[in-house]
């Protein structure tokens, strides 16, 4: 069954439609309290409760003041809810504090597992997917909980009595805080937008559709021809963009007889996919041959019109911006995604971050590597070496004995998840630890290239999602599932172990990218394959410096056209496809150019993060650099009990959750001194 709308005429409804917010959400995000209303009831209030909860009272009642609608209440009604709701006994704080949390994990569970299973026909292997199926899963049904709960007047009572601290604040007061104090300080988090239903539901069904845009962009592999109208691929090879062709062509350095043209060839098919001059006819379609260096198509070897994809991938990011967008007015504290991203999310500045990639980027250590990569490959660089894969063991063995293993081992899902608590035993775990985390993992067959999907409330079940085909699981689908198995990992222990509830997780995503990324680099010694070559070390240090310098870059893309699309809102598709390639050239041409070759360069903008997860991107290179300052505190160290150790201590802000787990912030210190090492030790 054919959808009813095309994917980009759906995508340009959507864009028509997010553009611009209504007249009524508009006057929803004014302040209807005045400055002056609130600051007569925070006067009353000290003069009768005094000094020790001042601060809480004018905190709170400042939260309050933001947050009510004239639909609340009159400004009487406002003075006398503060009056009558703040809770200035320690002990009645407590109490409502538990009540709070305990509630609303009940309402984050439930509606998670809700959102879960009607999400299934889409990122699950299954029939096709109908405009039905579509309807379901972008519905987000909490998308009228905050409305109840201010409605209810809940929202305005957690408001009330747990302030919120704004970044700066949890970095100069954190360190001195009590557990309990972390609690209290997250609780004040939770309410400081009042975003309405209807823009939650748009933001829902907008990411669900830039989502599954992406996970069914396949290219059929099988149906290349080179000049010479041959295939150099096999028949079977589907791979989703980006993340299957990268690794694709990563695989083929182990290939020393077609390796180079086939990453010359998949090289060509990202830039097709990037400029949009890629043929329709060749997205997710095994109809027709295809030479991506002529860019023509053919049918049983008769030459037939192709037409290019109309410009699809940046309506897609067009629309998440201009979904995104419409969240700024509720936000007086982040009024702007690229604030949301960085001091909301991963609660480090962007100039902070910013700081640290293009300190790699710019060091000296780039060169020096590089050239060591060329001594290896015999070849000079080519733009497409930014994702050399070398330094990892397996770039020494070829992909097909790896997939003969893997797919053997795991011929479909069930056979993974039962291998899930020996994996655990051989990473460092006890065997009844390991099936206790294990039991609340399942592997799921995913649609796209594959993800993890943690629960939201304790003892509920987290989701491994991962490609296994018919043959059983490939190399790559192998390889992709240790990864997210390490997510899942630390989110069933830092959801079920962690004190407080509203602690949960880690400080933000880069965190538990950097689990994933530990478990990822020992997939073949879960093999049984791992040589304990004593030169490994270093050449995992290259290995985690040769990553971030490929991902940095990408982020410093992403971040670019996030500033651009704020600054030009009205953009059209075609403008945003110029604007991310200019930026991709602009930042390849200052950092890659001299390393890589390839003056204006547009490699960087494949990324699909960027078109179905919106400014993502950065939480990888600091991944890395988490990752691997992690990887030395663990070195001649349990993983398991490091990892619980760490993982324990929950959504505290970043830099003070790295110093309690290591001793220090982050930095790139750490990698480029092991880097420098790494390349004295090995051309000796």
């Amino acid at each position: 069954m054919k959808p009813l709308l095309s994917v980009s005429v759906l995508l340009a409804l959507l864009i028509s439609c997010n553009a611009n917010p209504s007249k009524k959400e508009n006057e929803m995000s004014e302040n209807f309290i005045t400055e002056a209303q609130s600051n007569k009831v925070i006067s009353a209030m000290q003069d009768s409760l005094g000094e020790p909860v001042g601060f809480r009272i004018e905190r709170g009642v400042q939260q309050v003041a933001a947050l009510w609608r004239e639909s609340d209440g009159t400004a009487a009604e406002f003075a006398d809810f503060c009056k009558t709701s703040f809770v200035s006994d320690e002990a009645q704080l407590d109490k409502l504090f538990n009540t709070l949390e305990r509630n609303f994990e009940v309402f984050d569970g439930y509606f998670h597992k809700i959102d879960v299973l009607l999400k299934e026909p889409l990122q699950l292997e299954g029939e096709e997917i109908t405009p039905v199926d579509m309807m379901f899963g972008s519905y987000d049904v909490t998308s009228h909980l905050n409305d109840d709960l201010y409605a209810n007047k809940i929202a305005f009572l957690a408001a009330l009595n747990f302030p919120f601290y704004s970044l700066q604040e949890k970095t100069e007061l954190g360190e001195k805080w009590s557990r309990k104090e972390w609690a209290y300080a997250r609780m004040g988090d939770r309410f400081i937008a009042r975003v309405p239903a209807a823009i939650q539901q748009k933001i829902s069904k907008t990411l669900t559709e830039a989502d599954t845009y992406i996970s069914d962009y396949n290219i059929f592999m099988g149906k290349i021809r080179n000049d010479n109208s041959e295939q150099l691929f096999p028949d079977e090879m589907k791979l989703i963009s980006h993340w299957g062709l990268r690794d694709e062509l990563k695989s083929n350095y182990a290939d020393t007889v077609r390796g180079l043209e086939k990453q010359r060839m998949i090289y060509t098919v990202m830039k097709r996919i990037i400029d949009q001059s890629i043929p329709q006819q060749a997205i997710n379609s095994d109809k027709y041959t295809w030479n991506p260096v002529t860019n023509k198509l053919f049918s049983t070897n008769a030459e037939v019109a192709a037409s290019p994809e109309p410009d699809t991938r940046y309506n897609v990011f067009l629309a998440n911006f201009h979904a995104m967008r419409q969240l700024d007015a509720y936000y007086p504290h982040y009024p702007s995604q690229l604030l949301r991203a960085f001091d909301a999310t991963m609660e480090i500045p962007q100039k902070d971050v910013e700081t640290l990639f293009k300190g790699l980027l710019s060091s000296p250590e780039v060169k020096e590597v590089a050239a060591f990569i060329e001594s290896r490959l015999g070849r000079k660089l080519e733009p497409f070496d930014i994702w050399y894969d070398g330094f990892k063991a397996r770039g020494g063995i070829p992909e097909e004995q790896l997939t003969a293993i893997t797919s053997k081992k795991y011929p479909n899902p069930k056979a993974l998840e039962s291998d899930l608590p020996n994996i655990l035993v051989k990473l460092g775990w006890k065997p009844d630890r390991a099936k206790e985390i294990s039991s609340l993992i399942v592997v799921d067959p995913s649609r796209g290239a594959g993800h993890a999907w943690g629960a939201t409330m304790r003892n509920d079940i987290s989701h491994l999602r991962t490609r296994i085909g018919a043959a059983g699981m490939d190399y790559k689908g192998y390889n992709i599932a240790v990864h997210e198995f390490g997510h899942t990992v630390e989110q069933t222990i830092t959801m079920n172990d962690v004190d407080y509830y509203i602690l949960n997780g880690v400080p933000n995503t880069a965190f538990t990218e950097a689990v994933a990324f530990l478990f990822q680099k020992r997939d073949l010694e879960l093999l049984g394959l791992k040589n304990p070559n004593p030169e490994d070390e270093y050449y995992l240090a290259l290995d985690n410096f040769w990553s971030s310098y490929e991902i940095m870059g990408v982020s410093l893309v992403d971040i670019r056209v996030w500033e651009w699309l704020y600054n030009n809102p009205d953009a059209t598709p075609a403008q945003l496809k110029e604007a991310v390639i200019n930026a991709a050239k602009d930042v390849w041409n200052t950092y890659y150019a001299d390393v890589l070759g390839g003056k204006d360069e547009t490699l960087l903008g494949i990324y699909s993060h960027m078109i179905d997860y919106p400014l993502y991107l950065p939480n990888y290179p600091m991944g890395h650099l988490i990752d691997f300052q992690i990887g030395q505190q663990m070195r001649g160290k349990n993983l398991a009990d490091e990892m619980e150790r760490m993982f324990t201590r929950g959504r505290i802000i970043p830099q003070l959750w790295m110093k309690n787990a290591v001793g220090s912030g982050i930095s790139i210190e750490p990698l480029l001194a092991s880097t420098k090492a790494a390349l004295d030790a090995l051309k000796k």
